[in-house]
């Protein structure tokens, strides 16, 4: 399969440069200068330089957002050798001492205007091509223009109040107030829009967006613009305009080449990957001429300790641990979710001591435990050693879990080491089509008409979920249709919050609906008061609502822009 992301980008990295200068008046070899570098037969390689900042080569990427999307909600423990372990990740988990100069966060905000910016270089030297010179000319900007709303959405769902960034439009020059909220996200939309009407609707290369990928962004977009917030960040409404759209995009979505997959793991599995639910995703790869290839260093610290495949190969970092709570969550009896009492006892495991007969666990769960919790007693990752509790590193801070859908097994071709850390070159799926089912449910729920088709599409989801293919060893497993007495508005309301936590546990988006849905703090703080009697460092913990649904803004971007950026509310 080809795949235009095995491309070495190295030297692609200073194509954003555009440096133009002398020294001594001598003009310097080697240098780029913006009519070398927007000359027609470059125009592709300053597209590629876009793509390649999809995925830093850091674990504070803007591509998984585990620390954002799944620890700072209560999906998951940030893990590692303790709370010292990357300290500003523990604060966000337990919503406290949360300061504005935080590095990592800062250093987020940055790669994300770091792809802004190569997009935006790439459009302007490609509107500056004749099309007759570079014919995919206006293909290319779709491709640019998606790439920018995709890192503008990542900062809006981030920080709420950000600078919108065109080819036009310089970041020193514009306030990250100057929009409100909703004209922001109209403004993103924007940008998937133009993808949509002039991107193609297949791609021979895998990694391109194509028109239905556009399509799947803009129902997503107008879905969060849909839940409108004020200042504070309350939900004041839900607009019924923008959730129509959802219903438009999502249609055009589904009439396309796009199915489940007929088994959830093969959505987690290199050997499936870019199948018929995968919409969008970031291309990875080894054996490109790189020492370790193009891989997913958003997730190096995430694989368990007790990981080895040969002598030279230490473990992983142990981080992303999913919580006690999520564990629960999986509960089923009669194969449907326990709503209210799901967190009443404890899934096979009291929360400190070690439990060795963990896989004697009883009561049914949910199919899709087995594929998103690493389990004690059971194999990992479909096929490799059986996951026991010595794997992991600190059990009486972090408990016995491990995460898995973004860890591949050691036996697999895209298994990369790279001490000290481990990698993979499996692709990370960023929009999957059982999100547009589960989107279009929740505007079709949300404008209170054609229910019956809401309850269809997530039981679409939940039917998918039953296939025990994989997870033969999983004898408990029992997962169900919701039935037609689920009928009302605020019944299937709560249907789709469960089923978007189970499906999408552990892949970052957690938090995220929490603050879409305006129930952040409500959430969060019911939680922290049980995880406070399973964990002595949750204790104290709490969630202020109006302040923690976003992050503040980065001091040090306050100051580089000269008092230009204000700081978001309650910081």
């Amino acid at each position: 399969m080809r795949r235009f992301s095995n491309i070495v980008f190295g030297t692609l990295f200073l194509s954003t440069s555009l440096v133009s200068c002398s020294f001594l008046d001598v003009e310097p070899q080697g240098v780029f200068t913006e009519e070398t570098v927007s000359s027609v037969k470059n125009l592709d390689n300053l597209c590629i330089a876009a793509y390649a900042a999809l995925a830093n080569d850091h674990y504070t990427a803007p591509l998984s957002l585990w620390p954002y999307g799944s620890v700072r909600a209560d999906d998951a423990y940030k893990g590692g050798r303790d709370e010292s372990d990357i300290q500003e990740f523990h604060f966000y988990e337990i919503a406290s001492n949360i300061r504005t100069d935080f590095g990592n966060p800062d250093e987020l905000w940055y790669l994300c205007y770091v792809g802004v910016g190569r997009a935006n270089t790439a459009i302007k030297a490609l509107r500056k091509t004749d099309i007759k010179d570079f014919p995919k000319r206006d293909e290319r900007i779709a491709e640019m223009r998606f790439i920018r709303g995709h890192f503008h959405f990542l900062l809006k769902e981030l920080y709420k109040n950000i600078p919108y960034v065109t080819d036009s439009v310089s970041a020193d020059t514009i306030s990250n107030v100057a929009y409100s909220n909703d004209s922001l996200w109209a403004l993103i939309a924007e940008d998937f829009r133009y993808g949509y009407e002039h991107l193609p609707l297949e791609q021979e290369d895998k990694g391109r967006p194509t028109r239905y990928a556009a399509a799947a962004y803009l129902a997503k977009t107008y879905l969060f613009k849909a839940y409108r917030q004020d200042e504070m960040h309350n939900v004041t409404g839900i607009d019924k305009e923008d959730l129509n759209k959802v219903l438009e995009y999502t249609n055009f979505v589904m009439s396309g080449p796009y199915r489940l997959e007929t088994d959830y793991a093969y959505n987690f599995l290199p050997e499936h990957e870019n199948g018929p639910e995968s919409v969008f995703a970031i291309q990875f790869s080894t054996g490109d001429g790189t020492k370790y290839g193009r891989v997913n260093t958003s997730d190096v610290l995430n694989f368990p300790l007790g990981i080895n495949k040969d002598a030279d190969c230490i473990g992983g970092c142990d981080f992303h641990k999913p919580s006690q709570n999520l564990v629960n969550a999986f509960k089923t009896a009669g194969g449907l979710p326990l709503f209210d009492t799901y967190n009443d006892e404890n899934y096979g495991y009291n929360g400190s001591a070690p439990m060795s007969n963990y896989h004697n666990a009883i009561g049914e769960v949910d199919n899709r435990l087995y594929h998103t919790v690493a389990l004690p007693g059971y194999p990992f990752k479909y096929n490799y050693s059986t996951y026991d509790q010595s794997w992991n590193r600190n059990i009486p801070v972090y408990g016995i879990y491990a995460t898995m859908k973004e860890c591949v097994s050691p036996l697999s071709f895209a298994f990369v080491q790279m001490p000290p850390f481990l990698a993979t070159s499996m692709n990370r799926i960023i929009i999957r089509y059982a999100d547009v089912l589960l989107w279009r449910a929740e505007a079709l729920i949300e404008l209170n008409t054609s229910l019956g088709e809401a309850l269809d599409l997530i039981n679409q989801v939940r039917l998918r979920a039953q296939n025990n293919a994989s997870i033969l060893y999983a004898t408990n497993c029992n997962t169900q249709p919701y039935p037609g007495s689920f009928a009302s508005q605020d019944q299937l309301r709560t249907a789709l919050r469960w089923e978007r936590r189970l499906e999408f546990a552990m892949e970052g988006s957690r938090f995220f609906d929490l603050t879409r849905w305006g129930i952040a703090a409500e959430v969060m703080n019911d939680y922290y008061m049980k995880e406070q009697t399973l964990r002595t460092y949750m204790q104290g913990a709490h969630f202020d609502k109006n302040k923690e649904e976003y992050l503040p803004i980065p001091l040090q971007q306050i100051s580089f822009s000269k008092g230009l950026y204000q700081q978001n509310y309650g910081y």
